[in-house]
Order: C-alpha cells, then structure tokens, then sequence
C-alpha cells in the first residue's frame, strides 16, 4: 500500500467501539423521529385543507419537480424548533430549503409551506430564506422559489421587517442574484401578498397557477384603505396578471402543470462556466461510513484517532499528510472526497508526545486542542490551499486554543492570530463539520460560522460554545456564589450542588445542536455515515461558482 493510504486499527467488537455505537445510534434515532414530526407541517388537517383547495403540500411539490429517483438535500429543518410556542410553533419556521437536482442540474429550492401559519414569515422564516439565497449567491447556485405565502407573521412584525436580515433582504437579495447572473425561476402557487409580492416579479420567469393571488394589498386591505370592492380573482387572480398586468410569463391550471413547466424551462437553460477546481473520477473509501459511529467518542476524557474518521470519509483512504510529524494536535492534508480535491484541517484527538520547543524535554500536548505548532502548521496549509485553488474542509473537534506559560511564551496568541486570519481572508471554499465540541477561539480557528463558510453541518454530538458545560457551570456557579456572599447569604453544600446542576442543565441545552440548528448556526444535523454525501453536495454547489478571488492576507503575526 502506498504511504499515503491512510491504514486502520479499529475494533468493531471492542467494548468502546460497542459503546460510541450504541450512543451514535440513540442519538441519531432520536433526530430522525424528531425530523419526521417537523415534516408534518402544520399536520393532517392543514394538509387536507391544502388538497382541498386543488394544491399539494410543499413537500409533495418538490418531490415531483426535482429529478425522479434523485434526493433532496435539505437545509434548515430544525429552523424554528422549539421556538415561537405561545403561537403554536413553526415547523421547519414554515419554509422548506435544500439542495436538489432539476433536469440534472444543481438548483437551491425555497418552497413556502402553506400548512403552517398559510405560510407566513416569522422572524426565522425571513432568516432561513436568506441564508439559503446566501448559500446561492456564494456558490452562484440557480434558485427556485415554490411561492405560497399569507406574508410577515403580523403579531411578529417587528422583528420581520426592519433590520438587514429581515424581511426585505430577501427581496435585496434577489435583485443582487439577478445582477449576479444567477437564474431565479419562481411559481406563485398559492397566496402572494403585500411586500413577498415582489420577489417573484424581481425573478428571471414568473409562473402562476389558477386560483392563486398575487397582490400588494389584499382584498380587505384595499377596502379599508380606498374603499374599492373586488374579490382576490379580479384584484390578482393569474388570469388577471398574465392577460392585463403582463406580470406573469406562464399562467398553468394547477401546480402539476406548473412544475412540468419549471422543468421544461430549466431544461433550456445554459450551461454553467468550468469549475476551477480539480475533479477525477470517485472511488469509494477503503472502510465501511458506519464504523465512525463506534470509532468516534463524544466523552471529553476519552482520545480517538481523526486518522480513522478522515479514512471513512475520503476517497480509496488515501491523505497526502502535511508535515505529519510537527504540530501533531491538529492534522492537515490533502485529499479527494467523491472525485473533488479538498484540503482536511481536522483536530487530532488523541494526546501526542512529543518535545517541548526549542529543548529535548518530553511533554505531553493533548488532543483537541490547538498548540503553536499546530496553529502555524495550519495557517501555512491553509495558505498553500489558497495558493493551489484547493477547497478547505474543516473538521471540528477543539476545546480551544493551550493556556498557561509555556504557551504564551511560545506565541500562541501570535500564532493563534495567524490561522485566525489565513481562514478569514481564505478565498476558496470552506466547509465545515463540527464533529464534536467546537468551542472558544478554536471554533473560530477552525472555521466557525462567523468565518462565512459556504455550509456549516453538525453530527448529532455537537457540541459549541464559549466553554465546556462543566467549565462553563463551574465558572458561573462560583460568580454566582460570591454575589451571594456579598449580600450576606450562606449557601450549605446541597443548594451549591442544585445550582450547579441548573446552571450545567440549561447551558448544555445551549450547547444541543438542535439549539444551535433552530437558529440557523448550523445548516444541517447530519449522519456522521452520510458525511461523505453532505460533503459532495457542498462541494458541487461550491463548484458552480468559477469565480476565485485574488488571495490576499493583509499584516501576519510572523
């Protein structure tokens, strides 16, 4: 075998592997569930009433517009999750984004989903619909919008309509993708109200179906303000705006006919500009995606080898290592995932002996975190990447960056800010997957969400935040404790122990990737076995952008 062929010491019926198994399963089962109830919507009744009125679900739009057989890579699921209860909730916050192949072509799709709330925006709602036209405009993704929609949740609208991420940035945007060249299609098949009026009409093609509407004001609205009578149909029936206003460019009899439309234009379309980067033939890793669940230890005390996921995930197991033996705790190379070169930054795992800087002093540097050595080695890879046009995967596993003397004597600040800025100011696409703990300056080190990632994923063990539960816990506690002593109240051992226990209870129910995915932090929880998959779609959409920026980096800490 070639040296660069990755090699394996897993045992799969060794009591650990066992374990992690076990609890991978648990967790991922629990998801599943969790995500088959978020795709009921606004559940039977709501769907019934959507069929009723001669229109399908969301759901059942976008299986019959993308490619039969074909999957739909969805994004955003979580959006919302257990947030605006006082008003009922909102699932998916009633709006359906993903990844999907149309007539063989890669397309974002937006679909309004009218079970829940008529489709309303909730503040969530506006956000998630940005984030996907974001994930479009930096991959220059084309873009279908399945329009359904009563408009801006109005017991919310303060936090709907103002802001930069609100509700009008949705319509910004679109007119941006439009200058970008990036095609819009979009279908209004069903309601289409007040401010959502225009992001169809700022699109490249409008379709509407019968019986659908599409106004500025609706019927009651136009009453109240100017007192004129109409029923929805003459205010802004489709026949209206594809024999009088001219605003559409296909009126279709029902949403069947509408979608066989979208396909037929979408088959007309231009082709897209070569990638720039490098894509050969896939081969399949060396080891079967499943053994990760037993590999993988989501225990802070217990080590794993990074090695043996990265071989499960990359093709035929081969990684060509960079400076293998220096900065061991976080280990770079080069790689192909599914045909598609990448560049691995992944957190080691388990601790490594090795010498103290610039001494023959053997020490012990622990897994996950970030040491100078590693921090350097992973700025210079990352600018060899940018160099060579390589598309950067991040793989999160860090408790942050060492402390103490010896650290700070080494640079570790200096050389801290060095990877900081290689992956702010990085020009290739970056995609990361938080695997476990993900927390302090090491999620930013390592490519955290405010370093503009093109997709962000979470394994169901994720885990980030400033600090650790219990480091978090113990911090808080004791600040808490000394506010009480100050006001002259005693604390016995029991009320510490309850205060601990409160305090760790609701900052790991922060930490939950759930929490994190219910605000969008994350695009998607997924399998870790199906990493591999999440990787590829990312990694296609990414490719559909041609354009590469000059690679610049400004002042380095050197």
């Amino acid at each position: 075998m070639s040296a660069s062929v990755l090699k394996t010491a897993t045992n799969r019926k060794s009591p650990e592997f066992e374990k992690n198994t076990r609890r991978m399963i648990d967790l991922l089962t629990e998801i599943k569930n969790e995500e088959e109830q978020i795709r009921q919507g606004g559940g039977a009744k709501a769907m019934e009433s959507q069929h009723q009125k001669g229109r399908l679900t969301a759901r059942e739009r976008i299986t019959k517009l993308i490619d039969s057989g074909s999957q739909f890579f969805e994004l955003g699921i979580y959006a919302a999750f257990e947030m605006y209860e006082e008003w009922g909730g909102a699932p998916c916050a009633g709006t359906i984004t993903g990844l999907a192949t149309v007539c063989g072509r890669t397309f974002m799709l937006i679909a309004n989903d009218a079970t829940v709330k008529a489709g309303a925006f909730f503040p969530m709602t506006a956000k998630k619909v940005i984030r996907a036209q974001n994930i479009a405009i930096e991959n220059h993704i084309p873009t279908i919008y399945l329009v359904d929609s009563a408009g801006v949740f109005l017991p919310l609208q303060e936090d709907v309509f103002p802001d930069t991420d609100d509700f009008g940035r949705v319509f910004r945007n679109n007119a941006v993708m439009s200058a970008m060249g990036i095609p819009q299609i979009t279908a209004i098949m069903g309601m289409c109200v007040a401010g959502g009026a225009y992001l169809p009409v700022m699109c490249d093609h409008i379709l509407m179906t019968e019986g659908s509407g599409l106004f500025l004001a609706g019927p009651a609205l136009v009453q109240a303000a100017i007192g004129q009578k109409s029923s929805a149909e003459e205010l802004g029936g489709a026949k209206v705006h594809a024999q009088i206003s001219g605003t559409v460019d296909f009126r279709e009899p029902d949403d069947e006919a509408c979608l066989h439309r979208i396909r037929a234009l979408v088959d007309k379309m231009g082709a897209p500009r070569p990638s720039p980067f490098s894509h050969a033939k896939p081969r399949e890793p060396l080891f079967p995606a499943d053994e990760i669940y037993g590999i993988f230890s989501s225990d802070p005390a217990k080590q794993y080898d990074m090695r043996e996921i990265i071989a499960r995930i990359v093709d035929a197991g081969e990684l060509e290592e960079y400076r293998s033996e220096y900065g061991e705790t976080l280990l770079c190379g080069y790689a192909r995932i599914e045909g598609w070169a990448v560049g691995i930054v992944a957190n080691q795992k388990k601790n490594v002996h090795t010498l103290a800087r610039g001494s023959d002093q053997k020490r012990i540097e622990f897994g996950g975190v970030i040491y100078t050595e590693s921090a350097e080695k992973a700025a210079r890879f990352i600018l060899d990447c940018n160099q060579n046009r390589i598309p950067l995967v991040f793989l999160h596993d860090v408790n942050g960056f060492m402390v103490g003397k010896d650290a700070e004597w080494s640079g570790i600040i200096r050389a801290g800010a060095k990877m900081v800025n290689a992956v702010a100011n990085s020009v290739v696409p970056k995609i990361s997957v938080v695997c476990g703990g993900s927390f302090g300056a090491g999620h930013y080190a390592m490519c955290g969400k405010a370093y503009d990632p093109r997709f962000i994923f979470a394994w169901p063990t994720a885990r980030y935040a400033v600090m650790s539960g219990d480091s978090a816990a113990a911090t808080l506690v004791e600040i808490k404790l000394k506010q009480l002593e100050r006001e002259g109240k005693k604390v016995d051992e029991k009320q510490k122990k309850e205060l601990y226990q409160a305090v760790r209870a609701t900052y790991e129910h922060q930490t939950d990737p759930r929490y994190a995915a219910a605000r969008l932090w994350v695009d998607a929880i997924i399998d870790p076995a199906h990493t591999r998959e999440a990787l590829r779609w990312a990694l296609v959409a990414a490719a559909l952008n041609p354009d590469v920026p000059e690679f610049k980096t400004g002042v380095l800490q050197t």
